[in-house]
């Protein structure tokens, strides 16, 4: 499955509470409560880059499916972790956060978990 593509995001929800539990300031939840997001994901056989722009923040995650790499978490700490392709969907776990990616059509679902709360971000291709 090829993830290549610009996605815009559409809609998002548990943002604050999910934000509020992986220890973002209130005023970070606020100011990218509202912000414009767009996710662009380069796909090259199993190795991935994936540049989230969120408001002026910009994300940027380099890896290579099954191999240890750095990845910046929502708070913008720096961890090792792999990424896993399970059953199509991008899997990694961050701290704490469960992230699952899968690709639909056009549409790019990424469902982050922590502890009991469930943060769901849907958008679609550009």
């Amino acid at each position: 499955m090829a993830f290549n593509g610009k996605y815009e995001l559409q809609s998002h929800d548990n943002f604050e509470a999910f934000m509020k539990a992986i220890g973002l300031s209130d005023e970070l939840i606020q100011k990218g409560k509202d912000a414009k997001s767009t996710s662009e994901i380069v796909q090259t056989g199993n190795h991935f880059k994936v540049i989230v722009t969120t408001g002026s923040k910009v994300l940027v995650n380099e890896f290579t499916i099954g191999e240890e790499a750095e990845l910046e978490t929502p708070t913008g700490e720096k961890v090792k972790s792999v990424v896993n392709l399970e059953g199509g969907k991008l899997v990694v776990q961050l701290k704490g956060i469960k992230s699952v990616t899968e690709l639909s059509g056009d549409i790019l679902t990424n469902t982050m978990t922590v502890g009991n709360i469930i943060y769901n971000r849907i958008a679609k291709r550009m």
